[in-house]
């Protein structure tokens, strides 16, 4: 009975949608992390990364519709498998050198991902109680980028002995083997209508009116004037990791520096994710004052990687994608860790962006926070989030794929990061200390467990406590 009452568990089912991510998007991350997926011919990646983020902001925006027909299990389930397809595509093109493969699994791809992030979210905004979300969403997104670190350090170990410029069979088809795994367990996730939270109140989701009322929705967030503000942050968002990922670690290191790289790389973004929330939450100071805090914090760190990667960049040149770096700083072509004394900047600086990145997501998402507590315009928020980080990233890879020169390439990047800061601010001057009569006051009565079984609370008691709530909430 205690084994089912923690599998119904609401954290035990976070744990268990964070170790599915683990698996499939965590593995896509340390492969993408790696640099041209592992290729030393970075325009196949370019190529399927684009189909993948293009399908991406479709269903990026519809796959609640699916998961509300199919439910988290199945959708979950089937998703995963694209993330395996996708793995084994580059198997296929280590031995054929046909890209053609490749570039599909991307597209295909780009749908399981939609829908499997749209359950996901479904689950993080469903499951937690109100004061338990911060806390349950830390533990998700820990174990999620744990599946870049260790398929880093898998990677890295791999290779370690290897003085290759690109990954073999044995690396892909872990990766693959471990997707597989992390879609199946998606078929150990529980009904939703059996969770239950930790205060005894199960799970109530809720549904959609109807389809064409939840695309109009959609579409009005094209109007609404706070997204279109945040519009470039939410398209930055991606759209810096192609040069990140291809053109320092991709151009630069020898694989298995690159591996370790990846590896650093979902450290830094677990430590600056962690870190960055402690300021987000910190007791002590207003919303507002978090907000320009954090403001401050990730616009100087930020800008402060984009000058470390102008002087990087000076350095060096690549004229096609596949080719080696070339430049006085660079004698005898890719560094690795071990032999060269040169690979400690380069390798700083990849660090400092996984750091960045992760402080940029987690602001983006803070603020959507600080904008609604509804759970249906959350979801909105995060679907229009979702897609238009896609459409960035879809236009990056097409960038990077047209071999559009490097320097070029930081100052978008970096231009992109300046605009986005200046959006932030009006963002910044509207938040409120508290959302008043933002979220529903309609409360399922809860239920506790005793030897007797299981009881409602008495209705007097509990309307006494959600009004208590209330006035709290109001204050």
């Amino acid at each position: 009975m205690n084994l089912l009452k923690h599998y119904y568990s609401a954290k035990f089912q976070i744990v268990l949608v964070g170790l599915v991510c683990f698996c499939c998007p965590g593995m896509f991350n340390a492969l993408s992390g790696i640099g041209g997926g592992g290729q030393i011919d970075h325009s196949i990646v370019d190529n399927a990364n684009t189909a993948l983020y293009v399908t991406f902001i479709v269903f990026g925006l519809l796959g609640g519709g699916f998961v509300n027909l199919f439910g988290p299990r199945w959708t979950i389930f089937a998703s995963g498998f694209t993330y395996a397809l996708y793995s084994g595509s580059f198997i296929y093109y280590n031995h054929s050198s046909n890209g053609a493969f490749a570039i599909t699994a991307g597209a295909i791809l780009g749908i399981g991902a939609g829908i499997l992030w749209a359950a996901q979210g479904m689950i993080m905004i469903s499951y937690p109680n109100e004061g338990e979300k911060g806390r349950f969403i830390g533990i998700f997104w820990v174990i999620f980028n744990l599946g870049g670190v260790i398929g880093g350090v898998i990677s890295f170990a791999i290779n370690f002995n290897s003085n290759a410029s690109a990954l073999g069979d044995t690396t892909y088809i872990v990766f693959l083997v471990l997707e597989c795994v992390g879609a199946c367990l998606g078929l150990t996730l529980a009904p939703p209508n059996k969770v239950v939270r930790s205060n005894g109140e199960k799970v109530v989701l809720q549904k959609y009116t109807n389809v064409v009322t939840e695309f109009l929705e959609v579409l009005k967030l094209f109007t609404n004037k706070w997204m279109l503000l945040l519009f470039i942050p939410f398209f930055s968002s991606n759209f810096m990791y192609t040069y990140q990922f291809n053109k320092i670690n991709g151009a630069l290191f020898t694989i298995r520096t690159r591996s370790l790289n990846s590896t650093l790389y979902w450290v830094a973004q677990m430590i600056g994710s962690y870190a960055y929330g402690l300021v987000l939450d910190h007791k002590s100071w207003s919303r507002k004052r978090r907000a320009v805090i954090a403001f401050i914090i990730v616009g100087v760190i930020y800008n402060s990687g984009w000058v470390g990667s102008t002087i990087l960049q000076n350095r060096y040149t690549t004229v096609n994608s596949g080719d080696p770096p070339a430049g006085l700083d660079f004698p005898g072509g890719l560094i690795d860790f071990t032999e060269h004394s040169r690979a400690a900047g380069p390798m700083i600086l990849y660090f400092v962006f996984g750091i960045c990145d992760a402080m940029w997501q987690t602001y983006c998402y803070w603020i959507m926070g600080c904008l609604t507590n509804d759970p249906q315009t959350s979801a909105r928020y995060a679907g229009f989030y979702k897609g238009i980080q896609s459409l960035g990233a879809a236009i990056a890879w097409q960038v990077d794929a047209k071999d559009k020169k490097l320097m070029d390439q930081v100052i978008i990047n970096w231009v992109f990061v300046v605009a986005s800061l200046i959006l932030f601010v009006p963002v910044i001057m509207r938040i409120k200390p508290t959302l008043e009569n933002d979220v529903s006051d309609v409360k399922a009565i809860p239920e506790y467990e005793d030897d007797q079984g299981t009881h409602e609370f008495p209705t007097a008691d509990y309307e006494q406590n959600n009004t208590q709530d209330n006035a709290v909430k109001n204050v």
